[in-house]
């Protein structure tokens, strides 16, 4: 499933709890994006009807990030496969056990299978945030190692910033699929985001996909910012 444009490569976020506003956002952008981002926020809001409404036919990327004992997490990917999402998000924190119950639960949707992606380290964090919950080492090494971890178990991917993209790639081989949030462009603001990067800078780094929400769905004209990021991966391609 290699992207075949750089729009194909771009998620957009649709950060919203609002069924009306969240069909608004993605009516604006579908044609252009290479998918849609749902997270749990809209999920818990408005359930797997919710989505199938929203996300329509579009690649859905669903983020739910499930972090639980090995059972519960098996039985919610069992429930999610029922939206069809083409990604589906664990924490790969949870554990070996818990991931490969995971995969076990996704590829038994047969064709239905979401690719399952590992969260590594939220973008939200930096290493201070690490070190006050007790987790020592730098993030840039946390996010290697649970991205081994997340390999090892069978998932077909990970979510990490584009800071820890080359090494990530160097680690896990071209097959696994990288998937950056916190993506900037030079003219957005960063909001709450500590570890960001220019959509350009994610895909020279080696990223397969990006998650961009509120420079694309918060700009005036969201179809026309969503066609200035693609060109400006076109561009440094």
């Amino acid at each position: 499933m290699t992207p075949s444009t750089p729009a194909a490569r771009i998620f957009v976020a649709i950060d919203r709890m609002d069924l009306d506003a969240a069909h608004t956002d993605v009516a604006r952008l579908k044609a252009q994006a290479g998918g849609i981002k749902l997270g749990l926020e809209f999920f818990v809001a408005n359930g797997p009807q919710g989505v199938r409404a929203v996300a329509g036919p579009a690649p859905l990327f669903l983020d739910l990030k499930l972090h639980d004992i090995p059972n519960t997490v098996a039985g919610g990917v069992r429930s999610a496969c029922s939206v069809s999402p083409t990604f589906l998000t664990v924490h790969a924190a949870g554990g070996e056990a818990m991931m490969r119950a995971a995969t076990e639960a996704a590829h038994a949707a047969g064709s239905a299978r979401p690719r399952l992606l590992g969260i590594t380290v939220l973008t939200s964090l930096d290493d201070g945030d690490l070190d006050a919950v007790g987790q020592r080492g730098s993030i840039a090494d946390q996010a290697k190692r649970l991205a081994a971890l997340a390999q090892k178990s069978g998932l077909d991917g990970v979510v990490c910033s584009a800071h820890e993209v080359a090494s990530l790639r160097r680690l896990c081989g071209p097959d696994f699929v990288l998937v950056v949030p916190g993506i900037r462009p030079s003219w957005a603001d960063a909001n709450d985001q500590k570890r960001v990067v220019t959509p350009a800078e994610a895909i020279a780094q080696g990223a397969d996909y990006l998650v961009i929400g509120r420079p694309i769905t918060q700009s005036d004209d969201p179809a026309a910012a969503l066609g200035r990021i693609a060109d400006e991966i076109a561009a440094a391609a």
